[in-house]
């Protein structure tokens, strides 16, 4: 596994000088402190490509090893092609086929569980999963309610077929397309193509009904933690460590007190990160394991929510 992050931070003192906002008010709803902003020069490519390559270090893998590339992103460099495809030219995956994955929040763990699927049925046997965003490039910071939530970051992981008796125990997906605009970038598509009016209405950036997605959140990535725990004949008791997609510290402890796992057993990096969508699980993986809170055996839960809304949850044994 590897991450990548910008190293330019933006602090809640930097957003009260931007927005009528406080420290206290930041803190108290979302559990965030700073997050990290790329360059204007640097792009959702450059961060995958920086975490891919200490992703494939690690497992002493080669790009040209790489069978399949799968990338979740909703902020790639161009509508078309695909991010994946940048990233495969930028690291030399010349054996790959590479796709893009646009389920947001839940783009790295949609990706792993297609990766899953991918090895389980023999078509491939090796895997680069990479989850990763440029929020600041869809972020409006003239808007209090969203610009305090949102950092630039990525995460990636190789997986691989195995023998042994660990790895993927689980996995489990679900959206529900009745809720779109909870969630959503109101002009930039096919609907309303791009035009200087809908910048100036600030139809480009992220809109979001806080209060609805949080309700759903709570809900929905407690029921995908409960159904991949059921797959595998397992419980909250089982779990060694949670892993959720880094949103809200509220949404994180109400998931957890759902699934039945003290906060003791659950990983937080959101006050340094804020949420950065697909790249929030790999990112906390990665500093989870080097933190040394993950361990041979030890079981792992990862769950996520986003728009669409998407939502899903990783089980597996390390």
């Amino acid at each position: 596994m590897g991450s990548y992050v910008p190293s330019r931070r933006l602090t809640n003192a930097d957003l009260e000088k931007m927005v009528d906002t406080s420290d206290e008010w930041i803190v108290s709803r979302s559990g965030i402190k700073e997050r990290r902003i790329a360059e204007d020069n640097e792009f959702g490519s450059d961060l995958a490509s920086g975490a891919a390559e200490k992703a494939m270090r690690m497992a002493g893998v080669k790009p040209e090893d790489i069978e399949l590339l799968i990338v979740g992103t909703v902020t790639p460099d161009y509508r078309l092609p695909s991010n994946a495809c940048i990233i495969q030219k930028k690291l030399g995956m010349v054996n790959a086929a590479a796709m893009d994955i646009v389920a947001a929040c839940a783009g790295f763990i949609n990706g792993l569980a297609i990766a899953n699927a991918f090895i389980r049925s023999g078509q491939y046997r090796r895997v680069l999963v990479i989850g990763v965003e440029k929020l600041s490039s869809i972020t409006d910071y003239a808007d209090r309610n969203t610009c305090v939530l949102f950092g630039d970051g990525a995460g990636a992981v190789v997986i691989e077929a195995t023998e042994e008796e660990r790895g993927i125990l689980s996995t489990f997906m679900k959206s529900d397309g009745r809720h779109t605009e909870l969630l959503w970038i109101p002009a930039g598509g096919a609907v309303k193509p791009f035009h200087k009016k809908n910048f100036e209405d600030h139809e480009l950036f992220i809109k979001m009904n806080g209060s609805e997605i949080f309700k759903h959140a709570v809900k929905m990535m407690g029921e995908a933690s409960l159904k991949a725990l059921q797959s595998a004949g397992l419980s909250g008791d089982d779990v060694s460590l949670l892993i959720p997609h880094q949103a809200n510290i509220r949404i994180i402890e109400a998931t957890a007190r759902r699934v039945g796992i003290p906060m003791e057993r659950v990983f937080l990096n959101i006050e340094r990160y804020g949420n950065t969508s697909a790249a929030s699980v790999p990112i906390a993986m990665e500093e989870a394991y080097h933190a040394g809170r993950i361990k041979r055996d030890d079981v792992i839960l990862m769950t996520a929510f986003g728009g669409g809304l998407t939502w899903g949850a990783v089980l597996l044994r390390w």
